[in-house]
């Protein structure tokens, strides 16, 4: 059964990496030509926290810090903080998805938002202690608002599209991970 899932487990790593590279390529698409006023939700963040507590196996932690080291060199953010706080969030959700696969949504949901505040205050921190230019705070707190928003639309469409759903407790034995 095992070697069945290794093609699968392959091919939804290169998914995770091929939506990462889409949307970063949308977001750095020139579509405005003025500056808005509001902060769209962080859609990236949000794939790579659902596809971590949803099925840890496909995103490794070298695939999101690559994507995360990618996206703040793409975005002009300081290189590797935003990269090292995802992998610190994910790696913590990833410990936790074993427990959060017995609970329902709202448990996901909240620890996925409680991941998110936790990388958002802690870059705001590291930013304000070392003087670096950030955006302003209300911009902030709303594109982190947004994307715990959106992230139950996120499962949705990676559930339908890709049919990723939770590991369940006889997949993870098989698959060589803990019960």
């Amino acid at each position: 059964m095992a070697e069945t899932d290794t093609p699968r487990l392959w091919l939804m790593r290169g998914a995770y990496l091929a939506l990462a590279l889409l949307i970063m390529f949308f977001q750095l698409l020139p579509l405005e030509t003025m500056p808005r006023r509001w902060a769209a939700p962080d859609l990236l963040m949000a794939l790579t926290l659902a596809w971590t507590v949803r099925r840890p196996a496909y995103v490794p932690m070298l695939s999101i810090a690559f994507v995360m080291l990618l996206s703040d060199l793409l975005f002009q953010r300081p290189p590797g903080l935003h990269a090292g706080l995802t992998v610190l969030a994910c790696e913590w959700l990833r410990h936790r998805s074993r427990a959060l696969r017995d609970s329902g949504f709202a448990a996901e949901w909240l620890n996925v938002a409680l991941a998110l505040a936790a990388i958002v205050s802690a870059g705001c921190a590291i930013l304000a202690v070392t003087l670096t230019y950030s955006l302003p705070l209300g911009l902030i707190a709303m594109q982190m608002v947004l994307t715990i928003a959106i992230y139950p639309l996120v499962v949705l469409v990676s559930h339908l599209a890709f049919g990723l759903r939770r590991t369940s407790p006889g997949e993870a034995a098989t698959m060589g991970g803990r019960l």
